[in-house]
């Protein structure tokens, strides 16, 4: 079993563990617990839970709607300060549980059970928490880290393969920022890796997790170099919102936005010609969707990515990479973001 993990997150610690099995029984035998799922997470995990709170899964459901639903049900059960909300599954219900956690009462207590490999590596650590206003992404949100999160590698089996997809994009992400050596394990092992084996699912967690971990420590509160974890956020932010949340999932938009990404650096001369091949080679090795198709128009994505939280001045400020762990924040012009949309 893979060593526990812990992190100080500003003033906040979060405790990191690997399991092989599920107790959320144990977890919510208290009166004082309501426990988040989405349909899928429920019928695997949810039926010996009191209070549990259960939404229709995917992005539709990352909204005011549901966060009102937690927090009535939170009343209902009275639910106090130093009562438990529990989220049990993928990214969009980490979000939800964690937003919901941290405006309730202004903050009761958060654990996080990730059930996807999106969320394992990405969307459960750090405490960001973000809802979606208006088919922009995350417009409304807190920094909330989980005082405990427990990791289910198992869960990971069950998974859809599309899912599982998603959740690489974010460690292809991750090892790109800030560890090398987990960039040549995903170009290299990518058999056993679409094969789901759960020794090497466990060290692609760790050493995402690791990154992110030391990352946000730095910069709990988004300040400065925490915006590098945005790396190709931005253009996926976009494509999703565009697409209304359809016919591009999270991950394999980041897929797309990470391509792009390379393609912007290498236009305004700064990514090197070699990296950004190796970055475009292991997408496509993985079979990542590279090009949007020309239904969607340069026009609408860039009206997007000018919602996005990361403008300053009203310019976009874009994450950017000279090479392998060497990330930057760059002010853009539109002129060179349509150049590559085009």
């Amino acid at each position: 079993m893979m060593e526990p993990l812990e992190f100080t997150f500003g003033a906040c610690k979060s405790f990191i563990r690997f399991e092989d099995s599920v107790k959320l029984s144990d977890m919510t035998s208290r009166k004082d617990t309501v426990t988040v799922f989405d349909l899928n997470t429920y019928s695997l995990f949810g039926k010996d839970t009191s209070n549990p709170v259960v939404l229709n899964p995917g992005e539709s459901s990352k909204c005011w709607q549901s966060v009102e639903k937690i927090i009535r049900k939170a009343v209902h059960s009275g639910l106090g300060r130093d009562g438990v909300i529990i989220g049990v599954g993928g990214g969009v219900i980490c979000d939800l549980a964690s937003f919901s956690a941290s405006i309730y009462m202004r903050g009761c207590r958060l654990v996080l059970i990730p059930t996807s490999l999106l969320a394992m590596v990405d969307a459960a650590i750090g405490g960001k928490t973000g809802i979606n206003i208006n088919s922009y992404k995350n417009m409304a949100g807190t920094f909330y880290p989980a005082e405990e999160i427990c990791l289910f590698i198992k869960a990971i089996k069950s998974l859809p393969f599309r899912e599982y997809k998603a959740g690489l994009a974010e460690a292809i992400k991750t090892a790109m920022i800030g560890d090398a050596d987990l960039f040549n394990l995903l170009s290299e092992k990518i058999h056993e890796i679409m094969d789901r084996q759960p020794q090497i699912l466990k060290e692609i967690i760790h050493r995402c997790i690791i990154v992110k971990g030391r990352v946000v420590e730095q910069d709990f509160r988004e300040a400065g170099k925490r915006a590098i974890l945005n790396l190709g956020h931005t253009f996926a932010h976009a494509l999703e919102a565009v697409s209304g949340f359809k016919h591009w999932n999270h991950g394999e938009a980041v897929a797309w936005g990470l391509a792009k990404a390379v393609e912007l650096g290498e236009r305004i001369g700064v990514t090197e010609k070699g990296y950004a091949h190796s970055v475009k080679k292991i997408l496509s090795d993985y079979e990542y969707r590279l090009e949007t198709g020309g239904s969607i128009s340069a026009s609408e994505l860039i009206q997007a990515m000018h919602a996005d939280k990361k403008k300053r001045g009203g310019m976009m400020r874009l994450v950017i990479q000279r090479g392998i762990c060497d990330t930057f924040l760059e002010h853009i012009e539109d002129g060179q973001i349509r150049a590559i949309l085009s």
